[in-house]
């Protein structure tokens, strides 16, 4: 096997994040899809990252979760995730807040499911006001957090609606640029995957989340009082997905390392989260994608 730190190589590691951790002085972790699938948390991982900050290193999980932070740790408990395996977390939700109260807490369109409200409770307690969530002919911008039951689980259902977003000039501040997630063993769409038709029909997206660089500055942010400005050299990004994780590695200047067993499991390991990494599919996966990672393992772990 090859140990994957020659960039002409194929990027595999023969004991997984142990071969790295030595190069590093801060981790930015994704969480679903990493560290767990939202049934359940991956073990290894969690001990990969704990040995990880026994040995000086410096953990920030970094999630295009639609959320506060809180409610990801909480999550993260519920699934039996310790507080030792990080020590911040970053989400796409926070940034979502963050914009919400710089432009004023306007009239919000919410897409999304209608009881998920904690981001515009969020926006009320660090604004002057809160936001009043209204329909689309009375909206200043669009929130788009995941799709909804009542306008349907697929991106096309929601055409009508994002025509009409057009036709208002409305700008869509997009909480997860995620296109699908994990869950289980069966891949959901999420509102990245909406935010890319409202694109493709002309319509303004602000994104808040992986791979743009507004959450790698709250992610580096909530580690500068402790590690001051970390070098870009120092720093691994871990992740499932090529698409948010792997090229935001790659526009930020840092390392990435990838988890094939994630969302692009069928393509490089076939039906089964056990089946051994397809080498040849990963070379030619690779090959197809401007974003190369460092290195690749099938699930994080410290030592295979």
């Amino acid at each position: 096997m090859t140990s994957g730190l020659d960039a002409t190589a194929l990027p595999l590691l023969d004991h997984g994040l142990a071969d790295l951790a030595g190069r590093y002085d801060l981790i930015l972790c994704d969480v679903w899809g990493v560290i767990h699938n939202g049934v359940t948390h991956h073990s290894a991982a969690v001990d990969a990252l704990q040995r990880f900050r026994r040995g000086g290193g410096t953990v920030v999980l970094i999630t295009n979760a639609p959320a506060p932070a809180r409610n990801v740790v909480a999550r993260m408990d519920s699934l039996g995730v310790p507080h030792d395996a990080y020590d911040a977390i970053a989400t796409s939700g926070d940034v979502t807040v963050a914009m919400i109260v710089e432009a004023g807490c306007p009239p919000l369109l919410n897409i999304g499911p209608e009881r998920e409200v904690d981001l515009y409770r969020e926006a009320g307690l660090l604004g002057a006001h809160g936001p009043t969530l209204v329909g689309v002919e009375e909206a200043e911008l669009v929130i788009c957090i995941s799709p909804s039951d009542r306008i349907g689980r697929q991106p096309e259902d929601y055409d009508a609606l994002l025509r009409s977003m057009l036709a208002r000039k409305l700008t869509m501040i997009c909480a997860n640029p995620d296109i699908v997630v994990e869950v289980g063993d069966t891949l959901e769409y999420c509102a990245g995957a909406i935010a890319e038709r409202y694109e493709a029909i002309g319509g303004t997206v602000i994104q808040a989340g992986k791979p743009f660089p507004a959450i790698y500055e709250r992610a580096l942010g909530l580690t500068r009082e402790k590690l001051g400005d970390v070098a870009t050299s120092r720093i691994l990004a871990i992740g499932d997905a090529m698409h948010t994780d792997m090229q935001g590695a790659r526009d930020q200047g840092i390392d990435g390392l990838f988890i094939t067993s994630g969302i692009h499991r069928a393509e490089l390991h076939g039906d089964a989260r056990s089946n051994p990494l397809d080498r040849a599919a990963l070379r030619q996966f690779l090959a197809s994608r401007d974003a190369r990672p460092r290195a690749a393992l099938g699930t994080l772990t410290w030592a295979v």
